[in-house]
């Protein structure tokens, strides 16, 4: 019954922290046709700064979160003004933009910090133990903060003005133009809502399992997976493309060791795109 618990837990944790970081770039994908192939790193300097603000600051765990999530969202504001906005609709430069703030992110923090994995503090200490199941605060605050973003992010995409807006330019960007729409405010408040998304993640992750300079690009790899298996220009598709893939790094462990559990979840993925190219949701990603 234990194991069934903390397999059922550790699903719902990867899942909301997988979709997190994910709909941060499935923002700007849908909206101008950015694909921010830095939000991966950008996930782990979130989590780096928060710990840097608890360690050397000796700032509160959860005044660290907020801080490096408002931090991560105007360097994100930053990315989208100077960074993308320019070359809108070249992919050439676009990528190699993204590669070179990867590689500038990720040398940053190995030349201060070095490759050794470390933790943030425990954003919750103790245990719950109901009968013969016990589960760690930590688990439980790592998911509810999950759930609660998501919940936010779904109300204010489907009931706040700037959330329709933000739809209204993935459906027709010159249409949205003509309607009125200040286009480039709403990308960088989108981009401002998708990175400091990506800084909670990178924190949350941060104190449940541990941070590294190169923890970007393991979740990259699901951010792009969870993008295209939900359909290029979902975003509802990405809550159920991320409890599916949640569930496949949470269960196949339990029957496959090592890195082949990421590799058969991968194939499973791989078959589930050849039976419905364009995802869940949505149409096939051209790019």
């Amino acid at each position: 019954m234990e194991l069934i618990v903390a397999t059922v837990t550790n699903l719902l944790i990867l899942s909301s922290m997988y979709i997190l970081v994910a709909l941060g770039f499935a923002f700007l994908f849908n909206m101008l046709g950015i694909p921010n192939f830095a939000h991966g790193a950008i996930y782990m300097l979130g989590g780096y700064i928060g710990l840097a603000l608890i360690s050397a600051a000796g700032i509160n765990q959860w005044a660290a979160l907020i801080i490096a999530a408002v931090v991560i969202g105007a360097f994100g504001v930053f990315l989208e003004r100077f960074c993308f906005r320019p070359f809108v609709g070249d992919f050439n430069r676009i990528i190699m933009v993204c590669v070179a703030v990867i590689v500038i992110l990720q040398t940053s923090v190995n030349i201060i910090v070095g490759t050794q994995i470390v933790s943030l503090p425990p954003f919750a200490e103790g245990v719950l133990s109901i009968g013969l199941v016990s589960v760690s605060y930590e688990r439980i605050a790592t998911f509810a903060v999950g759930a609660f973003l998501l919940g936010m992010v779904i109300w204010f995409v489907n009931r706040t003005k700037w959330g329709q807006q933000m739809q209204a330019i993935s459906q027709d960007i010159e249409g949205a133009f003509l309607q009125g729409i200040k286009v480039h405010r709403i990308s960088a408040l989108a981009s401002f809502i998708g990175c400091a998304l990506a800084a909670i993640a990178g924190c949350m992750i941060g104190a449940y399992l541990s941070l590294g300079p190169f923890m970007g690009d393991f979740m990259l790899v699901k951010v792009l997976i969870l993008a295209i298996l939900s359909g290029v220009g979902s975003i509802s598709g990405i809550f159920i493309a991320g409890l599916v893939l949640g569930a496949l790094d949470s269960i196949l462990p339990l029957f496959i060791s090592g890195a082949a559990s990421d590799a058969v979840a991968v194939g499973i993925v791989v078959v589930l795109l050849l039976i419905r190219p364009q995802g869940f949701f949505g149409h096939e990603a051209e790019m």
